[in-house]
């Protein structure tokens, strides 16, 4: 690892697993193009990286997901070779995915055993393995009811039984991917605060993840990998987020970005006690009005659960209303589908690319222009203008930042941050008079998230109306003029002017108040 500045020292054991000159070529892409890893016994081992890095093929190569075509893994020092995550896993390597792979219906103690339950005279031997399940939770600080169904557990919960699950496995090298992008702020302090009980019982721990606030907070060791190769290898107590930002190839976050210009216009959305069910008919949101104004972003504060994603997918016509009204420009659109909001200026970006319409396997130029082939000027009449197609997805690329071979790369080749900022800017490239955006930087690393933000500025410059729902304080601190904060499907607190900050909106959001 000669690119490496990580210190060697006699005090320091030699690594538990070690990656060198990892090599993995996809079609048209390279991942990984001599990327290296050493992570020691009982220690942190950060990976950070844009999006596009190399880190999930990185990732997925050492937990036996993929096969490199060049470079070496080594485990205590012997060379290994896996076949399959099984064989990982019984070398002692698990990958928690983002994706927790739990069945709901299933308690966690049938979770925990799926695929290995203990017998004793021909049967499971539940009393022997609900015991072993308390003992292990116990020891490594994840204590769990074994009797619980998994689907009714909250996710930092569900991320401890996957823990416990590859724990009971033996598994002593730990691989967590982006384990807080789902968790509030205070779970995310809490889990990262029980990563620490495992390393002290020998357990090591790949982190990967975007925050590096939270990687200089609990890493020993942090690895960074830019364009498939590690580029530095440092100790975290010698590093600081600016430098890392600079090794990243990135910048720091930065707020700012002018208000359109003469301040906000006419009102663009109207809404009136807008209620929405699910399934059962139970209420998921009620009564929550507001309005937007050109040149205005509102944001919308809430965790998974509180409703506000349900309510942009209702404002976006893909759920119907309960009760309440919806006016685009004065217009009712309470009942217009989506295709027809879309014809009247509105643009859509939800929570997965998969969601806001990308599709995988067309090139990059298709899905730019997907729901906007038959507007000038893409098309004409039945036709598509293949040259202008192209032309706005070079744009959209450039202008967000989106690392791709060529815009006649399949959206499949792109890492999930560059698809995010792809869907991003096919919506802002049409300049709709309101755009409905979730969650636009979740997962996504330090220099996507400026991209994102600048292009969210622009647009509200230019005049376009935002509906931003986040439950990252910071990000809606940054770009909104008005907050509302929705706990249980209804608006429980109003911020705007010097009220909207990240302090207010995360207290509000975890249940608290503030004065005034």
């Amino acid at each position: 690892m000669g690119r490496s500045a990580y210190p060697s020292s006699p005090e320091r054991p030699p690594p538990a697993v070690e990656l060198e000159g990892i090599v993995k070529r996809f079609p048209g892409v390279t991942a990984n193009a001599g990327a290296d890893l050493a992570v020691r016994p009982g220690e942190i081992h950060a990976v950070v990286g844009e999006n596009g890095s190399g880190k999930s093929t990185l990732m997925s190569i050492l937990a036996g997901g993929l096969r490199p075509d060049a470079g070496t893994i080594r485990l205590d020092g012997r060379p290994v070779r896996f076949r399959s995550p099984a064989d990982a896993l019984a070398a002692g390597i698990g990958l928690v995915h983002q994706q927790l792979r739990l069945v709901d219906g299933l308690t966690v103690l049938e979770n925990v055993i799926l695929g290995r339950e203990p017998m004793k005279r021909g049967r499971i031997d539940v009393d022997g393995a609900t015991r072993r399940l308390v003992e292990l939770g116990a020891t490594y600080g994840l204590r769990v009811d074994p009797t619980e169904l998994v689907g009714r557990l909250g996710y930092a919960d569900r991320l401890g039984v996957e823990l416990l699950r590859l724990l009971s496995r033996d598994g002593r090298i730990l691989i967590l991917d982006e384990p807080t992008a789902a968790l509030f702020p205070r779970q995310a302090e809490e889990l990262l605060d029980r990563l620490s009980i495992l390393t002290d019982r020998g357990v090591s721990i790949v982190l990967v993840s975007h925050r590096l606030d939270e990687v200089l907070r609990v890493a020993q060791a942090i690895t960074v990998l830019r364009a498939g190769r590690t580029v530095a290898t440092l100790d975290a107590g010698a590093v600081d987020v600016e430098r890392l930002s600079a090794l990243l190839g990135g910048v720091a976050p930065r707020p700012g970005g002018a208000p359109a210009a003469g301040g906000p216009g006419a009102v663009e959305l109207a809404v009136a006690d807008a209620g929405l069910t699910d399934r059962h008919g139970r209420w998921v949101v009620r009564g929550v009005g507001f309005e937007v104004r050109r040149g205005e972003v509102v944001g919308l504060a809430g965790l998974a659960g509180d409703g506000p994603v349900e309510l942009l997918e209702a404002l976006s016509g893909l759920r119907p209303l309960a009760s309440g009204r919806v006016r685009l420009g004065g217009l009712d659109v309470t009942a217009a589908s989506p295709g027809e909001r879309r014809r009247r200026g509105v643009g859509v970006v939800l929570e997965e690319g998969a969601r806001s319409g990308l599709l995988p396997t067309s090139p990059l130029w298709e899905n730019v222009i997907l729901g906007h082939q038959r507007t000038a000027p893409l098309g004409r009449g039945p036709w598509i203008d293949r040259r202008a197609a192209r032309r706005r997805a070079a744009d959209v690329c450039r202008d967000l930042d989106v690392r791709a071979g060529g815009v006649e790369v399949p959206a499949l080749a792109l890492s999930g941050g560059n698809q995010q900022k792809l869907v991003v800017g096919r919506e802002l490239a049409a300049e709709p008079r309101l755009l409905l955006v979730a969650h636009p930087t979740q997962g996504v690393d330090v220099a996507s998230r400026v991209a994102v933000h600048a292009a969210l500025h622009r647009a509200r410059h230019r005049g376009t109306a935002v509906v931003l729902v986040s439950a990252d304080p910071e990000e809606l601190a940054a770009l909104a003029d008005v907050v509302l904060v929705i706990r249980r499907g209804q608006v429980a607190a109003r911020l705007e002017g010097g009220g909207v900050t990240a302090e207010r909106i995360g207290v509000l959001m975890a249940g608290g108040s503030v004065p005034g």
